[in-house]
């Protein structure tokens, strides 16, 4: 995919993941700079996504862990196992705030 696809692709996948927590009602506050979206909660901890446009990768930096994943098929795969983008990050997203959390499909 070229750079632009990227950055189309994953512009998308940010704007989902600050629609959904807007429609959650959850007290978690997104902030969006350039390539980086910082999800603050209500106990000042965070979780990090990031797009790392050299190895056309989404990245998750939380308190479990830093995740990597690949566009793989059309499905953001994580490169060390098979999770997958959004269940892993609205598994550490329900963990973090300490309340359920998903994605509409």
């Amino acid at each position: 995919m070229d750079e632009s696809a990227f950055l189309t692709q994953t512009d998308a996948i940010f704007e989902k993941i600050q629609h959904q927590i807007d429609k959650s009602g959850l007290d978690i506050e997104p902030s969006q700079n350039g390539n980086v979206l910082e999800l603050e909660f209500a106990d000042g901890s965070k979780i990090i996504v990031n797009r790392h446009t050299f190895n056309q990768e989404m990245w998750i930096a939380a308190r479990s862990g830093g995740f990597h994943y690949r566009n793989l098929d059309g499905i953001w795969k994580n490169t060390r196992d098979e999770g997958e983008f959004f269940s892993t990050l609205a598994l550490l997203i329900s963990t973090q705030s300490d309340s359920p959390f998903t994605f509409e499909a």
